[in-house]
């Protein structure tokens, strides 16, 4: 940093109970001219570790008030940067290659309390039934209050087979549920993919990790094999995010050589960077294949709809933004999460690390996606009768960075509630596995199933018949 900062890593929304951030490392670097320390506040400092080394009620070690002094510093700042010890910032870099162990939930802190960003799909707590919104009050018999996310985060973590018990306060329900999970190794695909019907085909990624971009393409090629598309959906519904190189892949594997992609701008110079879709923005310097020239060139010009909502954060926004901007695809959906900015991780002594924001990210056009989102050109909602809940956006977290380039948008008021959403059952019988799997908009792509996809598809089919006409 001012000081020199390699490239900054965009990481996903949120803390993942053990652990889904996706991310670039940087190394912090020499600084050439140091700021001077300010003498007054750390004589206070001082004062205040010299008094509860002597007078606290019980003895506390060095070391410990030293970290907790660090991780308020930074969980002070904005929502995302963070102090990582040795456990997390192993899982944190375990997690970039898409294996991790844990639950399977993105959380971040709202009230004191865990609040679930979004349940990663295929893991204990998706099936389950923990929610997008559930606020998690107790873990086993101890009380989240008064815990960090760090803190909260690692007690969720833990050997496979071994099980914890969630508190959950769920908007709608009366009493507050519980939950038993079993701890597993969760091993994320982050692509899937699917021909919905002969022309049409269909891309889920449900997170940005190290070989996401190829697998994109790699899908991209099974469903050529099948014959010619006349339509696509990208699916970056409750995408997290991960990293940033593979959402320009992602981006470049859809757009012409070297457009531009995204654009971060911080303090340092290292911060202020423009990534185009060319393979040493995409392959971090070009060391490997490219494999973006392995696609068939129908790719560049088939029709688009993304669909997105309020769990696409981060990398998602990236992704939709370019290709919204470079009007290739038509955005569908409701607004986005509205995480814009950069982290990187700045590894100390110790096997510990720093998760530091650095610089906001913009579309190639210059907007800020920080604490708005990505509006899509369609607004469709979950279902044909709305949402029936409130999604917790970046706007919402406490001590987020304000957007700079226009006024933070007035929050709005709650909607009325709808029907209460059911709380999970420990077992579920035949009929109850097959209406939660119709609800679930990724259980199995189907548009007669889901109404956002098979709103999707009905565009893609009217720009065809508009294409067909002489």
């Amino acid at each position: 940093m001012a000081g020199k900062l390699k490239k900054a890593g965009l990481i996903g929304t949120g803390f993942v109970a053990g652990v889904l951030i996706s991310l670039q490392f940087s190394a912090i670097a020499d600084k050439e001219v140091r700021s001077g320390l300010p003498v007054e506040e750390l004589r206070t400092f001082a004062e205040v570790f010299n008094a509860i080394k002597q007078g606290y009620v019980e003895p506390v070690e060095d070391k410990k008030l030293i970290t907790h002094a660090i991780s308020g510093m930074l969980s002070n700042l904005d929502p995302h940067s963070a102090y990582l010890d040795a456990d997390a910032f192993k899982d944190l870099q375990v997690g970039t290659q898409g294996e991790f162990g844990g639950l399977g939930i993105e959380v971040g802190m709202e009230d004191g309390l865990v609040k679930v960003i979004s349940p990663i799909e295929d893991t204990p707590a998706y099936r389950a039934g923990v929610k997008t919104g559930d606020l998690i009050y107790k873990l086993d018999d101890t009380p989240v209050k008064g815990m960090t996310l760090s803190d909260a985060v690692k007690k969720m973590r833990g050997k496979p087979k071994t099980q914890i018990r969630l508190g959950i306060l769920r908007k709608g329900e009366p009493k507050p549920l519980e939950i038993t999970l079993t701890r597993e190794v969760i091993k994320v695909q982050s692509v899937k993919s699917k021909l919905l019907e002969p022309g049409y085909g269909y891309i889920r990624v449900t997170s940005f990790q190290e070989n996401t971009g190829s697998a994109v393409v790699k899908h991209l090629n099974d469903l050529y094999k099948a014959g010619t598309l006349n339509g696509l959906v990208l699916d970056l519904r409750n995408d997290p995010g991960g990293l940033l190189n593979a959402a320009v892949g992602v981006s470049a594997a859809f757009l012409p050589p070297k457009t531009l992609v995204t654009s971060t701008d911080g303090r340092t110079e290292d911060a202020k960077h423009k990534y185009f879709a060319t393979a040493d923005d995409y392959l971090r310097g070009g060391k490997r294949d490219d494999y973006i020239k392995d696609l068939p060139p129908a790719v560049f010009k088939v029709p688009m709809v993304v669909l997105v909502n309020g769990g696409s954060a981060s990398a998602s926004e990236i992704v939709a933004g370019a290709l919204q901007d470079h009007k290739r695809a038509v955005i569908m959906g409701t607004q986005t999460f509205g995480k814009g900015s950069v982290q990187s991780v700045l590894p100390l002594p110790g096997n510990t690390a720093i998760k530091l924001t650095t610089a906001r990210y913009y579309t190639p056009s210059g907007r800020s996606i920080q604490a708005k989102g990505i509006e899509p050109d369609i607004v469709v909602e979950d279902t044909p009768n709305g949402d029936n809940f409130k999604r917790l956006r970046e706007a919402d977290l406490e001590r987020h960075l304000d957007n700079d380039k226009e006024a933070a948008p007035a929050k709005e008021p709650a909607k009325p509630q709808g029907k209460a959403p059911s709380p999970a059952k420990p077992k579920a019988n035949s009929k109850d596995k097959e209406d939660d799997e119709k609800d679930s908009p990724h259980a199995e792509p189907a548009p007669k199933n889901d109404y956002q996809l098979g709103q999707a598809i009905n565009l893609l089919k009217g720009l065809q018949i508009m294409q067909n006409k002489p």
